[in-house]
């Protein structure tokens, strides 16, 4: 998907976004990073990272405003939202927008700002568009057999049970 062009709202909720970043490092201590879920140009929810204070490697900012407006709005899709980063999302982010299928992602530093600064975001974007069998951070393993089976009815019978027919996403 291409870039969008900048907007004057963009410039606004970015500055908000930074300032929650800003805010979480030298007030709370925290890593620099913040981040807004807005619909109709409404800030609905707001997340900075917690990691290290909630002991949870998912705390990021991003996925930290999308459980608040998953909350708060009572659904877990964001069709009409656009997420505010103050830095680009790393993978796990990143996808966390795809599940959640915001169509719109806006950040200010770079992931090679990020990099520079120590973060691994780079490094695991790079992991990640490695063939599985080439990938040096942690040992994969795929089993076969009972297990595989198991596993795989009990994702066809979830599929089975849809009231329309699944689409493969191959």
């Amino acid at each position: 998907m291409p870039y969008a062009p900048e907007t004057t709202q963009d410039h606004a909720f970015l500055a908000q976004a930074i300032e929650l970043s800003r805010h979480a490092l030298e007030d709370e201590g925290k890593t620099p990073f913040g981040a807004l879920v807005v619909i109709d140009g409404e800030v609905v929810a707001t997340g900075t990272s917690s990691v290290v204070e909630l002991h949870d490697p998912t705390a990021h900012a991003e996925v930290m405003a999308l459980r608040a407006a998953g909350a708060k709005l009572g659904r877990h899709l964001m069709e009409d939202a656009v997420m505010y980063s103050s830095s680009e999302p790393c993978p796990m982010c990143l996808v966390a927008c795809y599940w959640a299928q915001v169509p719109r992602l806006v950040y200010a530093a770079t992931s090679h700002d990020v990099a520079v600064n120590g973060f691994e975001d780079l490094q695991f974007y790079r992991q990640l568009a490695l063939p599985n069998a080439e990938r040096s951070l942690l040992t994969e393993t795929a089993v076969g057999g009972e297990s595989h089976e198991v596993a795989v009815k009990a994702l066809a019978s979830w599929a089975d049970k849809l009231p329309f027919p699944v689409e493969p996403k191959l």
